[in-house]
């Protein structure tokens, strides 16, 4: 008889474990408390509109075009990729930036600005595809449990070579000096949860993922990524409970029996985490069997919250591209009232994507899709319609201003999602929206672990374990421990 693997949540992580354990022979059931797989990347439609609910940058190609290989397939069997250029626009106080997709263009951009610049970025750029080179063989795909992972001649080479020691901020500094190309190569790193100042440089494999790979949209939205894995999970037979959340990991003695649910009980052989790693822990699991303390839990430096805006407009927008960085007003002051001293921002900075000027099909005739991300610290009080109705009226005065068109009127429609959504709906620590910050400290073996201390069939992987929050990090975290848990079976054998 197969052994029986239960799986908490079905985003991203939680999809790529679940095709990876079936294919191995595994009977996989998948239990999401939502009625869609996606977790954090859901979708949401409304008036003829379709949102996607988290992700919206679509990088590393070479990530999910790997992760479908290992099972005989293409990412094009499933959905069309089209590389976006330019693949971003920014907007400064004083106008606007297209960041060019093609490598002379940008060169010839960046020696206009910094007479040669040009060349320090072909350097930076070299030296940022070895990291990633290294990045991806040596430290991504490993789980981090233990140091001895990384007692290897290779490994040891290779980390000399990463730049752990020196913060992103000095290493851009060091090869550009003007400030709008330093912001330019800082602003990959706003994905990660901390300021440039405290994040290694071994992330500007960032700015090689950004500037050579590229940027790239699925036509029909982020959401059909979410729908390719989980036909591809469906094929390999992994069963899903949708509207079923858990409720109680069991546990007798050292080891896991199940999981408890509204419809019952379910056993297993060995369980997966890919939820909200505190919530698992302090709700699912009953103190004895808990590896954190709350005091460990409020001591981690977590990524930031947000507030999200999905908007349906009623006319079409001209002015914008399908990535668009409001980077208008003060970083410093923004960064500050998110990381240093944490409260609303008075004049945030904040990211527009119009999905509709690549693919008319996520809006209606006529119309125009918006999603806007206001980032914000985690944990703030005061979550209320009134703040959010505040900053959406500052966002669309913002934008009318660039574009020299009213773009408050033409709303049709409009959802908001803040910290207090995230909490109720993913059951987010504090309201963060990323995960831990990928600081030094908490890298690698510094992360919560994957495989539970006090419960030997209980894994963990997602966004708040190794290798980091995104979509491909968690991709491949659920790769990792799909094969810690074959491992573990296998030896049962």
């Amino acid at each position: 008889m197969a052994k029986r693997i239960s799986i908490i949540g079905s985003g991203f992580a939680g999809l790529s474990a679940s095709c990876f354990l079936a294919s191995k022979g595994f009977e996989v059931h998948v239990f999401e408390s939502l009625d869609q797989p996606g977790g954090r990347a859901g979708l949401w439609e409304a008036n003829g509109f379709k949102f996607d609910m988290g992700p919206s940058w679509y990088w590393m190609p070479d990530i999910f075009e790997r992760f479908f290989q290992q099972f005989h397939r293409k990412a094009s069997d499933f959905y069309t990729l089209v590389r976006l250029n330019p693949s971003y626009r920014i907007f400064w106080a004083d106008g606007f930036t297209d960041i060019p997709a093609d490598n002379q263009a940008l060169t010839t951009m960046f020696e206009q600005w910094e007479p040669g610049s040009s060349k320090a970025l072909q350097r930076y750029l070299a030296e940022a595809a070895r990291k990633y080179e290294l990045g991806m063989k040596k430290f991504a795909f490993k789980p981090g449990l233990s140091w001895t992972e990384f007692v290897d001649r290779d490994v040891w080479r290779a980390l000399g070579k990463m730049d752990l020691l020196q913060s992103i901020h000095r290493h851009i500094a060091r090869h550009f000096h003007h400030p709008r190309i330093r912001q330019i190569m800082a602003f990959p790193v706003l994905f990660l949860g901390a300021l440039p100042e405290h994040t290694p440089a071994l992330y500007s494999l960032m700015n090689y993922a950004d500037m050579a790979l590229g940027t790239w949209y699925p036509m029909g939205g982020i959401y059909r990524v979410v729908e390719a894995m989980y036909i591809l999970a469906r094929e390999l037979g992994v069963s899903f409970h949708f509207q079923c959340p858990v409720q109680q990991i069991l546990v007798q003695g050292q080891k896991a029996t199940g999981v408890l649910t509204a419809a019952g009980e379910y056993p297993a052989d060995a369980v997966l985490a890919t939820a909200d790693y505190h919530h698992v822990e302090q709700e699912l699991l009953p103190d004895k069997f808990r590896q954190y303390s709350e005091t460990y839990w409020q001591r981690r430096q977590l990524s930031p919250s947000c507030l999200l805006y999905y908007i349906g407009l009623n006319r079409r927008l001209t002015g914008l591209q399908h990535h668009n960085l409001f980077f208008d007003t003060d970083f410093a002051t923004h960064a500050h009232d998110i990381y240093t001293h944490p409260r609303w921002p008075e004049q945030p900075l904040f990211y527009l994507c119009a999905p509709s000027l690549t693919d008319p099909s996520v809006a209606p005739p006529g119309g125009e899709n918006l999603f806007v991300l206001i980032p914000v610290a985690a944990g703030l009080e005061g979550d209320e319609a009134a703040r959010r109705e505040t900053y959406l009226q500052q966002v669309m005065h913002r934008i009318s201003q660039r574009l020299g068109t009213d773009v408050f009127n033409a709303i049709s429609y409009c959802k908001t999602f803040g910290p207090e959504d995230f909490v109720h709906r993913y059951h987010a620590y504090r309201g963060n929206a990323y995960g831990l910050a990928n600081t030094l400290r908490q890298t690698a073996v510094l992360k919560p672990r994957m495989r539970s201390s006090r419960v030997e069939n209980l894994f963990f992987a997602g966004q708040l374990t190794a290798p980091g929050p995104g979509m491909p990090p968690a991709i491949i975290s659920g790769e990792i421990a799909a094969k810690l848990i074959t491992k573990y079976l296998q030896e049962l054998l």
